[in-house]
């Protein structure tokens, strides 16, 4: 599976995975709203066995099939998300 990676200026280490360069179409506008401005990271071929840094491909792939995107939030510090979001 073909995926699109961008990350918004407003939420740091957050990413966005879509299906296709610049189609927004099946992420809601609030989530679009809330990362602000949209920075194209990378394109990759995607399958449930390949490794990713921060997030589980299979996961990925899946969300990608059921709701047209992905969001991976930053890691997880002393169990909890860094407070870094407006």
């Amino acid at each position: 599976m073909k995926c699109v990676i961008y990350k918004g200026v407003k939420k740091p280490d957050t990413y966005l995975f879509v299906t296709r360069r610049d189609d927004f179409s099946c992420v809601p506008e609030q989530l679009l709203a809330m990362m602000g401005k949209l920075e194209y990271v990378m394109s990759l071929a995607l399958d449930a066995g390949k490794k990713l840094a921060c997030a589980d491909a299979g996961e990925v792939c899946e969300q990608l099939l059921v709701q047209g995107y992905y969001l991976q939030l930053p890691p997880l510090r002393d169990g909890k998300r860094p407070v870094q979001y407006n």
